[in-house]
């Protein structure tokens, strides 16, 4: 058997390839957009993808199947689990509970795991050649190392109203089901640490079933499904905006992209063309040479591992976008985009100097400056953390204003008085700035350091 783990870090997203080196056939579950990865792996390896899979209907990105198919003349092996809301709306192959994927002498039994979405799935692996019994499960957003998927998403992301608590008391059902597997089955699930489809992922790509048995708080209680309900459903992290609209293309019929595109460098005019008119700029640049000096208006993102979520939080899949990047970052950024169907890109930009334009500079502030204006009642304090970190502790008299809504919470921040805002590190903070700017706030400082800082140096905290 040929085993490959392959994980975007970027979204903390796991996918598979796992061959038959005797029958030169391959199968890839849980397949990302960018699938010249698979494609390269395969043909190093002497395989033939043959057959491609997914453990769900995913939120967090959007899956490659569609275009792996396209280009490979693979079967689509899915979910017709979950009833009749919860179909794909493109032809496949229907996989139901107890139903067998059979990849030359490998073989891939499929059990229905309800809890994070009511079609969720697994993939019990059996090598044939060496054994008998399963060596792997393929567990998707069902069990991770540490957590399990969360239910909530369907509520809170895609607005369908009373999904999570029945989706919590499916998930209790589910893991017991999960524990009477042998302890020595190896997990591999979808999703590591970072992800936002669980609040506490483990930090390792895989676990066994016996060891999630011991070390996962989900096993831990047993036959108490409403203190199970009640923990699983508490602090979950907000999800993404953009997580609706995956839910939407990964189900119904959609433009397929099977290269990774190649987007077109600005001139001066077609950039201030675009830009007078309208266009939203994303400045992918570094924190510290944003503030320095950064187009009017534009919005800092940096091209980091999280360049893809906050674009997914902050830009609408119908709004144009240019970016501000180095020509050697294009490839990079144009994949993450391409992972959450960010494909509306107008083109780029890779300097922001002689376009004409009077730069602007932020006021990034030190921690000695940010002393002097707590406690001040002419002073908002906003802290632009998500919810949990803000409960488990802030500085004494900040307000929340969480960063991947805060257009949507404008009216919670001050525009007469001088407002101060933080995050954890300073990056977040950075894309509250801009976008605070961006929205004509005048009397914004930003406190780069953050609670990193402030609790490094040992200041008081609230909790």
């Amino acid at each position: 058997m040929y085993f490959h783990h392959i994980y975007d870090k970027t979204l903390a997203q796991a996918s598979y390839l796992i061959g038959c080196q005797a029958k030169g056939e391959a199968i890839v579950i849980d397949a990302k957009r960018d699938i010249d990865t698979y494609l390269q792996i395969a043909n190093e390896n002497n395989l033939k993808i043959t057959h491609i899979a997914e453990t769900h209907i995913h939120a967090d990105f959007l899956a490659g199947s569609r275009e792996l198919a396209a280009v490979t003349g693979a079967k689509m092996y899915l979910s017709d689990e979950g009833g009749a809301d919860w179909q794909y709306q493109f032809p496949h192959i229907g996989l139901k509970n107890g139903d067998v994927i059979t990849v030359g002498n490998l073989t891939l039994k499929v059990i229905h795991t309800p809890g994070h979405t009511p079609e969720s799935i697994s993939f019990l692996l059996t090598d044939h050649p060496a054994t008998d019994a399963p060596v792997m499960i393929f567990t998707g957003d069902f069990v991770f190392v540490g957590d399990i998927g969360r239910p909530d998403l369907l509520e809170k992301a895609a607005g369908i109203v009373g999904t999570q608590e029945k989706g919590a008391r499916e998930m209790f059902h589910s893991v017991k089901n999960f524990s009477k597997l042998q302890d020595y089955i190896q997990v591999w699930p979808g999703h590591g640490a970072g992800s936002a489809c669980g609040k506490s992922l483990g930090a390792v790509p895989n676990s066994t079933v016996g060891y999630e048995k011991i070390r996962n708080w989900a096993f831990q209680y047993e036959d108490d499904e409403e203190g199970f309900v009640e923990y699983l459903l508490d602090g979950q992290p907000e999800p993404p905006k953009y997580f609706a609209m995956m839910k939407q293309l990964n189900k119904v019929e959609r433009p397929l992209l099977p290269d990774v595109p190649k987007h077109q460098k600005l001139s001066k005019d077609e950039f201030l063309k675009a830009y007078n008119s309208g266009v939203k700029v994303i400045d992918t640049r570094n924190k510290v040479d944003f503030a320095k000096g950064f187009i009017p208006n534009s919005i800092n993102i940096q091209g980091n591992n999280s360049f893809s979520t906050w674009m997914g939080w902050l830009v609408d899949y119908s709004e144009p976008f240019i970016l501000v990047a180095e020509d050697d970052q294009m490839e990079d950024l144009t994949r993450k985009l391409m992972r959450i169907g960010m494909d509306q890109m107008m083109g780029y930009i890779d300097a922001v100097e002689n376009l004409g334009l009077d730069l602007e500079t932020a006021d990034v502030i030190d921690i000695e400056e940010f002393k002097t204006y707590l406690d001040r009642e002419d002073i908002q304090i906003v802290d632009v953390r998500n919810q949990s970190e803000y409960k488990a502790a802030h500085i004494e008299n900040a307000k929340n204003v969480f960063v991947g809504t805060i257009e949507d919470n404008l009216d919670k921040i001050s525009r007469e008085g001088q407002v101060v805002i933080h995050c954890q590190s300073g990056d977040r903070a950075a894309i509250a700035y801009s976008l605070l700017k961006k929205n004509g706030f005048e009397n914004v400082k930003n406190y780069s350091g953050g609670m990193k800082e402030w609790l490094e140096k040992g200041n008081f905290v609230t909790q």
